[in-house]
């Protein structure tokens, strides 16, 4: 049977306050309590949320409906199920705590710059689990990046202390022929001015090189696209390092394909071709061949290969490289076949150069010595 509807309101009215009145004393616990531990306001949320139900049931219980003895047996039940609640709202406020506190404990180890390694189970599905991989993926991003800032660290104060003795050497070379030369103790002038000829023409390369790896390096490259033949350039860093070929008695040969047309900038293209073909003949000994070869990949792309017979490179370093300031061990040349005054920046622009035009350069050992090789996205053939 139902009550009369004005009894009903008065019910529904005397409900909405008890719960009004204990929903703005949960809020002032809550705030009094902010600083306090997630147990401690995660009870004050889940008692005023039952506290909010049981007031209003007990004021139109007492006054309405039922007799006293029912009263009391009514409030016993609800004391009860309060205490209970409670007890098993701390409880798992403590669990939630726990896990809040392992957490934390990751963070610090991430802040410290701990490397974490999987902690999640393949099945925890949780939200606490989906924060422990997002932290153990940032501990593992934060580590790369630590790595690679101190390996950039290393080969910057490894490129100084080349270039500053690379630069000595040549420097105190010319100081003592111009103070010869001035002397007038030279029986050979000639031979003197054709070596600071040299000299300087090294210097300026050197000082050309460090230029072109602060713009690839500080993202100032400025590259035009034109279609270019990829074995054009090959036979333009062949006829221009042909001398230094013949100097060291070293083959140099160009195959492959010429049909094969990639869009650069033709200069940038040339530097790193002559890089890769210098750095071939400096670690090639004489009598032996360098073979430049171009042609296309499995899936279209410019391919370009530079073999040299220098001994290979060992498997610790095909990784470094491309590095910064790399040089050569003397184990892969003799010291005596090596063209020295390299500051160890000639595959590093290389790699600048090929990544600036959306191609990879990679190294492989071959039976006899290195095989360099470019990728780079290929267009059609010209006309």
């Amino acid at each position: 049977m139902f009550l009369p509807l004005p009894e009903m309101v008065r019910i529904f009215v005397v409900a909405c306050l008890c719960s009004a009145a204990v929903g703005l004393l949960g809020v002032g616990g809550l705030w009094l309590a902010r600083r306090r531990s997630l147990t401690v306001r995660l009870s004050i949320v889940v008692a005023t949320t039952l506290m909010s139900v049981l007031t209003g049931m007990i004021a139109i219980s007492a006054a309405m409906y039922l007799s006293e003895h029912d009263l009391y047996v009514f409030l016993t039940v609800a004391f009860a199920s309060l205490l209970s609640t409670l007890a098993v709202t701390w409880f798992l406020g403590r669990v939630i705590a726990r896990e809040y506190e392992d957490l934390r404990i990751l963070m610090a180890e991430v802040g410290e710059g701990h490397r974490l390694g999987d902690i999640t189970g393949p099945k925890d599905m949780s939200e606490t689990a989906s924060l422990r991989a997002e932290l153990v993926a940032t501990s593992a991003k934060l580590a790369d990046s630590r790595d690679e800032v101190a390996a950039l660290d290393r080969s910057r104060r490894e490129l100084i202390a080349w270039i500053a003795h690379d630069l000595r050497t040549p420097m105190a070379g010319l100081k003592a022929m111009a103070e010869a030369l001035e002397d007038g103790m030279v029986d050979d002038p000639q031979r003197y001015y054709e070596t600071i000829r040299l000299q300087v023409d090294r210097l300026s390369q050197m000082v050309d090189d460090l230029f072109a790896l602060s713009r690839i390096q500080s993202g100032a490259l400025e590259l035009e696209s034109i279609e270019v033949s990829l074995y054009d350039l090959v036979s333009d860093a062949v006829a221009d390092l042909r001398p230094i070929a013949e100097a060291k008695e070293v083959g140099v040969h160009a195959r492959g394909l010429n049909d094969v047309v990639v869009a650069g900038d033709p200069r940038e293209l040339t530097r790193a071709v002559e890089n890769l073909l210098m750095n071939a003949l400096q670690h090639s000994p004489g009598n032996t061949d360098v073979v430049l070869e171009t042609g296309r990949g499995p899936e279209g792309q410019a391919v370009l290969t530079v073999s040299d017979t220098g001994g290979g490179i060992p498997a610790e370093a095909l990784t470094e490289v491309f590095v910064t300031g790399w040089r050569g061990t003397p184990a892969r040349t003799p010291a005596e076949e090596v063209i020295t005054g390299g500051a160890g920046l000639g595959l590093a622009i290389v790699r600048g150069i090929v990544e600036a035009h959306s191609g990879t350069v990679d190294v492989s050992n071959t039976e006899v010595g290195a095989c360099f090789e470019v990728r780079l996205p290929a267009i059609s053939s010209p006309g």
